[in-house]
This record gives C-alpha cells, structure tokens and sequence, in this order.
C-alpha cells in the first residue's frame, strides 16, 4: 500500500514525496485509513514508528477538504504600519478557533508535532500550525494565537490557562489528539486534560495515542472516546538486534563510579547518554563527570527551559 491508495489529498501526497515518504508504516496503514472514515482511535505502538504522521495526515486531509467559515478567520490587520513597512500587530478581539488540537506531555515532543504538521501541510494554502508552551513568553503565545491557528499543538498545563481567559474557543474543533497520553497521566495532568476535552464538542473525533491502553489510560480512553478501534502494532523484532547489550555488576557506588567513567573514556565512544533514577542523580552525577575531565550537562524536567535547550544544542552540536 502507498500513500497515494490510502486517498489522501494530493497537496499531502506532494508534500510526502518532498520529504521522501512512499511506503506508510505499518501504524500508518491501519490508522490512516480508519481516521480518514471518521472513527475514534486508540493506538498503541512504538517508539519511532510513524504515530505522528497516523494522527497529522487525516487531520490535514480533512481541513484541506473542508473551508474554514468565514466568521472564524483571524481578523484582518489594520492597514496602519509599523517600522521597516511590517502590517501593524493587533491582539485579535475574538478567541483563536482551531480545527485541530494536539496534547502532548512535553514541550519537545509539541514542537516536534509543530515542525511535522508544518513539513505535510506544506502545499496546503493557508494551514498552519502553533505550539503554545510552558517556558515561552506571554506576548509571543498571544502572537501565535492571533493567528487563529488550523492547528494547535499544547502542553495540556499551558493550554489551560488560555482556555480559563477565553482566548481559545473550541467550538469549531474537529480532531482532538492525546499523544503519549499515557506520560501526561504519569505527569499529573489527568485533571487538565478532562477540563480540556469537557470543552471540546462532543461530536469531535478523538485520536488517542499511548505506550499502553491498560489501567487509567484505558479508563481515560472510555470515557473521552465513541466507539474507538483499537490499533495495537507490535515493535519489530530485529528493530534492536545491532545493540549489544550488558550488564556489570559492582561492589558499591564508588566501584560503579570508577566503572562508569572507564566505560566514557573508550576512544569508540563519541556521545552517550546516562540515564539516572533522580533528577538530583543527574545533577549530581553531571558534576562529578565534569570534575573528572568529561564534557557533561544535565537534561531533567526540573532544569529552566533555557537550559535544557542548551544542553539538547550541545548534544547535537557534539560538545
């Protein structure tokens, strides 16, 4: 199957072939087609396996297909200019009317959604697509919003405080994604995810993404969910088989140090990620490695979003 048999809009199927895409995964294949056909999902499927473009896709094909009313776009700008012959920026006197909202549990995982939706719809005129986070400055989210954004993509924390001051409007929304939900429910955001979905319609669609569909993922599914197909893909067995993996045993935690920093200093080594049970670990362990010569930076939820942007530009920067 291609993407072009699932029947997706043909400004979409471009895009994909800028981007080098023919072949959907196997996530793809099942849940594009049952979006496409209007059913709620509950997907469950691994890490890497295409989840973003199963839930962008169908919803980028049914904003392509349907106009926009008139009353709810952005309102225009006032013919007044700024410097350097830039339109004037107003804040809109209406709320944002999205088409589309995307929750996800972490600011990185929203921008990458946002970057997605901006690769696919691309060729689509007039269609885009805002992250509104936590970490990003008031007036740059009231900028984003006055775009009255096709697309939404939110921390549900975020999102909550513009829905308390009315500058979002849900009445027009017609997907609603819960991606990784399973981690937003781990992170405490049960409540702001009801309060979100109880102010969407109830004739939305919802997309429901998560590592497990058991326990209160599953509860959580039930009741936001009409009769949801459950699309479960399993992760490819061989997907992990050039790892090598082992396991050592120590005598206490100095033994584990001298261990650890043997193992960083292997010239086949270039990057490693060290992963610790506490963000105090990390931190901890970030100035020990740094104190013995190692070029370390910490990356946990508790550090300024500033930070963890700098340590993720170091890290790819190879530093």
């Amino acid at each position: 199957m291609t993407f072009a048999e699932i029947g997706l809009h043909p400004a979409l199927l471009a895009a994909l072939a800028d981007c080098g895409y023919s072949q959907p995964t196997s996530v793809q294949k099942q849940a594009i087609p049952a979006a496409l056909a209007g059913n709620d999902l509950l997907v469950s499927s691994p890490t890497g396996s295409g989840k973003t473009a199963a839930f962008v896709l169908p919803a980028l094909n049914l904003i392509a297909s349907e106009q926009r009313p008139q009353s709810a776009k952005a309102p225009a700008h006032p013919t007044n200019t700024l410097r350097r012959g830039r339109p004037a920026t107003r804040r809109p006197c209406t709320p944002a009317q999205p088409r589309m909202l995307v929750l996800t549990p972490t600011r990185e995982l929203a921008l990458q959604v946002t970057a997605a939706s901006d690769r696919y719809a691309v060729r689509l005129r007039q269609v885009n697509a805002v992250a509104i986070l936590g970490g990003m400055p008031y007036a740059k989210q009231m900028e984003l919003l006055a775009r009255n954004p096709e697309i939404l993509v939110a921390t549900p924390g975020r999102l909550i405080d513009h829905l308390n001051s009315g500058k979002i409007d849900f009445s027009l929304l017609r997907v609603l994604v819960l991606d990784e939900a399973d981690r937003m429910l781990d992170m405490g955001f049960i409540e702001d995810i009801e309060t979100i979905v109880g102010a969407t319609p109830t004739t939305r669609q919802t997309l429901l993404f998560s590592a497990t569909l058991e326990g209160t993922v599953g509860e959580l599914a039930q009741r936001m969910t009409r009769c949801a197909l459950r699309i479960r893909v399993d992760a490819v067995a061989d997907r992990h088989e050039p790892i090598e993996q082992r396991m050592h045993f120590v005598d206490d935690q100095a033994h584990k140090n001298r261990l650890l920093d043997f193992l960083l200093r292997d010239a086949a080594i270039g990057q490693a990620l060290v992963f610790t049970a506490t963000r105090r670990d990390a931190d901890l362990l970030t100035d020990r490695l740094n104190l013995a010569g190692l070029n370390a930076a910490a990356l946990h939820g508790d550090m300024h979003q500033g930070a963890r942007n700098r340590t993720l530009a170091a890290m790819r920067r190879g530093q």
